[in-house]
């Protein structure tokens, strides 16, 4: 994927938002079973919005 590709995307997946948040992959799925990280379904991808995860991080409700 290029540089600017990577810019563009407003998704990243769970695994991402794990190492984003400084956790593991289980602990992601896990996150996102229990809805504490926000996430979206598409077909059988499961994805979490950048902007979601940044009012997450920021401490603002989602």
């Amino acid at each position: 994927m290029t540089e600017a590709a990577e810019i563009s995307r407003r998704t990243v997946t769970v695994e991402e938002a794990g190492q984003l948040l400084g956790i593991g992959r289980n602990q992601a799925y896990e996150g996102v079973r229990r809805g504490q990280i926000p996430s979206i379904k598409i077909g059988k991808r499961l994805l979490v919005p950048k902007a979601a995860l940044e009012k997450l991080l920021s401490g603002e409700a989602a």
